[in-house]
């Protein structure tokens, strides 16, 4: 980082509104009471209380809060990572039935400590969310498990609803961002996962304000349909600590509805794109059809609770 570095001020569409009610506080109890942990804590991403509150939607990060590598735009912490705890992918399912979420999202440290990279504490997780909700829905979110792709199909023998997996930059910017990961590497995990579960949706992301150029971020675009990734999203970089890297400058939102136009026109099924957007931003609203009907189906048990179908946003 450059010491005599001018910070660029939050321009006002960034401000937060932030909405603490009982979903948001029961929610983030729960979460302390069974020791788990969420990136959206960790990470301190911006939508924690739409998704929390409003959407009844949450990110859950299992294999511990320790991760293995150091990349530049993460606030989650590094260092040795502790032993495996096998009672985590039921409790985390635990938590989702007693919240009643609709669509969780699993993802982790990156584990190289690990000879699968935690694939089979992945596929335990959505098993047991699966055996105690069978109508939430699931994404996962791993890392690159180092390009062990043997793990990839343990990984994916839980069958989950969509597979995540984030290229987080442009080619050129990725060797300064990312730590030990590889774009190349990135997309072929997302390749062959198409390979192995050709009906699953694959699922990528990208932060801007990193430094790219316009032309960088369309060229990752093509990238990602080369390899049949099929939603994509785009958001804006934010500093974590003034250890990390330096926001190189802001987008307008007139630019993401530009960034989303040219994604869509390219032929990606979803996309969302915005300043506030995350990897896993309105994730419940990128199912398949196969997926949003069992989930349709179980969300009618409510009816008798007095919750109407038709105010629950699929």
């Amino acid at each position: 980082m450059a010491k005599k570095y001018e910070y660029i001020r939050k321009p006002e569409w960034l401000k937060i509104k932030i909405n603490t009610n009982k979903s948001y506080t029961g929610l983030k109890k729960l979460m302390r009471d069974k020791k788990l942990n969420t990136v959206c804590e960790e990470a301190r991403c911006p939508n924690i209380h739409e998704c929390w509150s409003e959407r009844k939607t949450a990110t859950f990060m299992i294999l511990g809060d320790t991760c293995t590598r150091g990349c530049r735009f993460c606030a989650v912490k590094t260092g040795l990572p502790n032993e495996l705890d096998w009672g985590e992918p039921e409790r985390v399912a635990e938590s989702v039935e007693i919240m009643g979420l609709k669509h969780v999202v699993v993802t982790a440290v990156a584990r190289d400590d690990l000879k699968d990279g935690g694939a089979a504490v992945f596929a335990e997780t959505v098993k047991a969310i699966r055996r105690r909700v069978p109508g939430c829905t699931v994404e996962i979110l791993p890392s690159d498990m180092k390009g062990d792709y043997e793990s990839l199909h343990t990984l994916m023998d839980g069958k989950p609803d969509i597979f995540n997996h984030n290229i987080e930059t442009v080619r050129r910017l990725t060797k300064r961002v990312r730590a030990r990961a590889m774009y190349d590497q990135s997309l072929t995990l997302l390749k062959r996962v198409k390979e192995i579960a050709p009906d699953t949706p694959t699922k990528s992301s990208i932060m801007v304000g990193l430094g790219e150029t316009k032309e960088e971020i369309v060229q990752a675009m093509d990238d990602l349909l080369a390899h049949n990734v099929d939603i994509m999203t785009i958001g804006q970089y934010l500093q974590p600590t003034k250890k990390h890297l330096n926001v190189e400058r802001y987008y307008h939102p007139d630019e993401f509805e530009e960034l989303k136009k040219i994604a869509m026109e390219k032929g990606f099924k979803h996309c969302e794109a915005g300043p506030m957007v995350r990897s896993s931003y309105h994730a419940d609203e990128q199912v398949n059809e196969t997926s949003a009907q069992r989930r349709i189906k179980y969300m009618k048990g409510y009816e008798s609770q007095g919750e109407e179908l038709d105010e629950v946003k699929f």
